[in-house]
Formats: C-alpha cells, sequence, structure tokens
C-alpha cells in the first residue's frame, strides 16, 4: 500500500546521500501542495546487503541439531535446544567482535514448569544482543525470531523436528540483520532477540516482555518474524512477492475509561502495533523491491498466536512479519510421508531468496526507527464544532531535541488504510490545520530528524500512545 510524503517545506540540511523528489497534487481541501519525500540512500544500501547465502547457511545450521524443542537436549553439544542456542550467542558474540564490541549479548531467562506443554521445571533461555544507540540508549527497537522447534506431539522432545521454516527462518533473519545493521551506528538502540519456548506456550516472549518492564526498557517497536521462508502455500498459489504483516486494533491494556474515550473519538483501527504495520508498509513500498506487503488487521492467524503477543499484553507496540502463503503440511507435523504427500518442515521447504527479501523489510525498518527521534509522546487533538484541527503534543526530551528537525502532522480520510495527506510544521508542540474538518479524518502526528528520517505516525490519545 503506497504512501506518498507531502510537506509544504522542509527547511533541514539534508544527507549529501538523500535524495528529495518533488510534484505536486491537490491534496484534501483541494488545496494544491508539493509533494517531497526523502529518499534514503543508506536504507537502499542496507537491503542490497542482507545476503541470502548466509540465511541459507545458518538455516542449514539450526536444522542441524536435529531438535530444538524446549524440552529437548540441553548437554549436548550438537543436539537439543541447548546446542542451538549455545551455537546463536557464539554468532552473535563473532558478530561483535567484528564491529568492535558493539552488540552486548546476554541470556534472559526463567524456569518454567506446572504448565500443560511444559509439566517438569524447565529453563526457557533467550539469546539477546543488544546494539545500542549513541543519543537516546534506552529507547529500543526488537527484531526477533524463535529458536524451538516441534512435531505433531507438542510433548515429543526426542523425535526430529528440523523446524527449517518454522522457525529457523525467523532466528537466521535476526542474525542476518545484525551482522548487516552492526556496521552502523544509531541514535536509538535495537534488540536482536532469539526467543524459547513459543511452540510451548510462548514463554520466551513472556519472560524478554517481563525483562523489558522490569528494566523500564522504553520499546517503541517489536518485530516478530515467524515463518518468513516459504512461498507455496496449501492452496496451491506460490507467490514470492507479498507477505503479511499482523498487528492488534485496540491496545490489550487499554483501560474503561480509554475504551470509553475511544468509543467517541476513534482509534480502533490506530493503535501504536497497527500505525508501525503502516510504518513497515511504507518501507517496504520505497526500499524493498519487489514486495508488497499486506497489512492484516488481526492480532495474528485466526485463533492462532505469535511471540509478539506477550509483548502486546504488558503495552509494548508489535506486529507479526511473515509469509503470505503458508503450507500446513510442513508445520507442527512428524516427518512422513503419507499417500504419496511429504510431511514436516524441512529445509527443502524453504525459499532462501524470499527469507532475505523479509530479512531486509526488518532490517531498513529497524534502521529507520533507529535513526529516527522517538515518536512523539501525549498527542492530543481538538477541533469539535470548529471548521479547523488542532494536534499538540509534548516537546522533545533533551537528550533527542537537537536531533529533531521537527513534526509532521499526517491526516487519511477514515475508511483508508494508509496516511494519505501530510504537512512539516516545524519544531513547534503545537499546530492548526486550517480548513481541515476534525469530522472527516483521522490524524496523527510523526518527529522528523534531522536527515529525514521519520518516526513511525502516532495517533492522539491514549488508544494511540507509543508511551513516553
Amino acid at each position: 500500500m503506497k504512501r506518498i510524503n507531502y510537506f509544504r517545506s522542509l527547511a533541514v540540511g539534508l544527507a549529501s546521500s538523500s535524495l528529495m523528489i518533488a510534484s505536486t497534487l491537490n491534496a484534501a481541501g483541494g488545496q494544491q501542495q508539493t509533494i517531497q519525500y526523502i529518499d534514503q540512500s543508506a536504507l537502499h544500501k542496507i537491503a542490497s546487503e542482507v545476503s541470502a547465502k548466509r540465511i541459507e547457511n545458518d538455516i542449514r545450521k539450526l536444522v542441524s541439531f536435529g531438535t530444538r524443542h524446549t524440552l529437548s537436549e540441553t548437554q549436548s553439544n550438537t543436539r537439543g535446544i541447548g546446542a542451538a542456542r549455545r551455537w546463536i550467542k557464539e554468532e552473535f558474540e563473532k558478530i561483535s567482535k567484528q564491529c568492535g564490541g558493539c552488540l552486548e549479548v546476554i541470556m534472559v531467562k526463567d524456569t518454567i514448569s506446572g504448565e500443560k506443554r511444559i509439566p517438569n521445571p524447565t529453563e526457557v533461555v533467550n539469546v539477546i544482543a543488544i546494539q545500542r544507540g549513541s543519543i537516546d540508549p534506552n529507547r529500543y527497537v526488537v527484531m526477533s525470531g524463535d529458536i524451538d522447534s516441534r512435531v505433531s506431539d507438542p510433548l515429543n522432545a526426542t523425535d526430529d523436528s528440523p523446524g527449517a521454516n518454522d522457525n529457523a527462518s525467523g532466528v537466521a533473519g535476526t542474525i542476518e540483520a545484525a551482522r548487516v545493521l552492526s556496521k552502523y551506528k544509531f541514535k536509538g538502540s535495537i534488540i536482536y532477540a532469539a526467543l524459547s519456548g513459543e511452540e510451548q506456550g510462548l514463554f520466551g516472549g513472556k519472560i524478554l516482555a517481563e525483562h523489558a518492564v522490569k528494566n523500564q526498557w522504553r520499546i517503541k517497536a517489536v518485530l516478530n518474524n515467524d515463518m518468513i521462508g516459504n512461498i507455496e502455500g496449501i492452496n496451491g498459489v506460490i507467490n514470492n512477492t507479498t507477505a503479511r504483516i499482523f498487528s492488534e486494533g485496540t491496545r490489550a491494556v487499554e483501560t474503561t475509561e480509554e475504551a470509553r474515550i475511544r468509543r467517541f473519538t476513534g482509534g480502533e483501527v490506530d493503535s501504536p502495533s497497527r500505525n508501525l504495520a503502516r510504518y513497515i508498509d511504507w518501507i517496504a513500498d520505497r526500499y524493498i523491491p519487489n514486495l508488497d506487503t499486506m497489512m492484516v488487521y488481526r492480532l495474528d492467524r485466526f485463533a492462532r498466536g505469535g511471540h509478539h503477543r506477550p509483548f502486546n499484553a504488558v503495552g509494548f507496540p508489535g506486529v507479526r512479519i511473515m509469509e503470505t502463503n503458508e503450507h500446513y503440511d510442513r508445520q507442527h507435523q512428524d516427518l512422513r510421508e503419507e499417500n504419496g504427500v511429504q510431511y514436516g518442515d524441512t529445509i527443502d521447504g524453504v525459499n532462501f531468496p524470499y527469507a532475505a527479501k523479509l530479512t531486509a523489510l526488518n532490517a531498513v525498518s529497524l534502521a529507520s526507527m533507529a535513526w529516527a527521534p522517538a515518536p512523539p509522546s501525549g498527542v492530543e487533538i481538538s477541533g469539535a464544532v470548529l471548521p479547523s484541527t488542532t494536534l499538540k503534543w509534548n516537546k522533545p526530551a533533551v537528550r533527542e531535541s537537537s536531533m529533531i528537525a521537527g513534526y509532521k502532522i499526517y491526516w487519511r480520510y477514515t475508511d483508508q488504510p494508509q496516511w494519505q495527506f501530510s504537512r512539516f510544521v516545524g519544531k513547534v508542540n503545537q499546530f492548526t490545520l486550517e480548513n481541515v474538518v476534525i469530522d472527516n479524518y483521522f490524524f496523527g502526528v510523526a518527529a522528523v530528524s534531522q536527515d529525514g528520517y521519520e518516526s513511525p505516525v502516532v495517533f492522539p490519545g491514549p488508544n494511540g500512545s507509543f508511551g513516553d
């Protein structure tokens, strides 16, 4: 879904590597406006640096551990989830060594027991690499994949469970994103997360989300990658040019009072997760060749779940990025052949260039947000029974003030999925759109850096808040 950025003027010094493109169009209200958008050459470069071959090598290595079931072997160096997570940690450490120690590699873990799929005490271990930002190191964007795999019986921890697509592809993509992005320095921090316990009940995500809350991490985006390598659907469709982005509508932490406000002011399709999805969709259109993303207005697949959900549950914006066409014979299946049909999540079901394309989408989205300022906080709107609409927001924190060129107000018709119109309003914290009636549109505000990188758009009120 295409989005074009509408600027009145952007009086900032643009990096020499950026290109300003302009034309004209009639925008809302029939006013002639100049369309100008900044094409960031660094983001094109990042997309081109993702390697399908390295992703293939990593997926093959993860498959070689036989099974990565949460309850599987932990002492062996060649089989089981213990060997897999130690290898992932070593890969992050290699990447960190190559960038002069730019990654902080840690294990975030807890012991789980008494659960339907984890009946006995089991250590659930996440492998985390943190690339600290230079200006706002406690602001994070996260890319994640799931280490663990399973076959038909969710308690079968001994049989081979390759988990090539579900979800070695997501972990390999996360490692590859770390390789590429560790060559750059960002203003905000990036977390690369290999999570465990997903197939047993999203436990790894719960552990990391709780850790983030306890340590007061300001997480602005979680990009959960779960199955990013399959292009052949159970329905017979073969397509390597589309991907899905799932996002929740209203926030899981919405209070009764916030729900009352939403009923009268809107926001059902403008949660921070939903506007994060719009941001990634916009990135795909501009920087990832031959990829169209489908924004799915649902938390996850119908009646199913993924590892972004625990982050949503504590109030962090998060989405699931994945293939469009799933092949259910290759998910959660014992390795076997029945009536000429092959079952199981094996390496031959993974398309490595496609996995690289979705990894590039993640890497570019992470980079853009980490180079951009934080999403504006305290966004409010007014204009009932008035001819014009006024938005206001908090002034930027001191730590970010110098990097901000100003703010950009977006608006769209209420039945449109993407932002249609926008205006750069400078470094202010209040602006009135004259003769733009509040009843006819949805509105939001984004922060713009000195070199033209934008934050996700923030919908006014608690329903759209990305947090402070």
